[in-house]
């Protein structure tokens, strides 16, 4: 029975090839659609083939870097203008006023500003920045004592 079919599906396949009317042009099709086929399935496979191996490299990477590398302690100079790009970034801070100085991983912020809040804050961030391991606090309220260092 399972012959039968073949050899069924078979005649059919070459009467609609060999068709006196048509079979011209559809052989024509035929020769130009089955390579195009098989072109268009290979560009398939290659391309989901690059996007698992883009995908490994970034697993790879990843897992290779996945605790950043401990960078070295900026000197005093590169630290001291860190802490300065950081505390300055805000408008309201008074840039004129305040003095930041930094020793081996030690900085200093000394000055005047107008709220005791601000004061706090900047100390805060400072001590955020990376590098800086100690913060000595010498700002001040105008009309205030100035505080000494310890």
């Amino acid at each position: 029975m399972l012959r039968l079919i073949r050899y069924v599906g078979l005649g059919a396949l070459l009467a609609y090839f060999f068709d006196p009317e048509n079979g011209n042009r559809r052989r024509a099709l035929a020769r130009d659609r089955i390579p195009a086929l098989f072109r268009r399935s290979t560009s398939r496979v290659e391309q989901a083939a690059r996007g698992v191996s883009s995908e490994t490299q970034a697993v790879t990477k990843k897992v290779k870097h996945r605790k950043e590398a401990e960078k070295p302690q900026p000197d005093d100079v590169t630290l001291a203008r860190k802490v300065e790009t950081e505390i300055f970034r805000d408008e309201n801070v008074p840039k004129g006023q305040i003095n930041v100085n930094a020793e081996n991983g030690k900085v200093v912020l000394r000055g005047e500003v107008e709220k005791p809040a601000l004061i706090k804050d900047l100390e805060k961030r400072t001590k955020n920045v990376q590098g800086v391991r100690e913060v000595e606090n010498l700002l001040r309220v105008p009309g205030s004592k100035a505080p000494t260092a310890s």
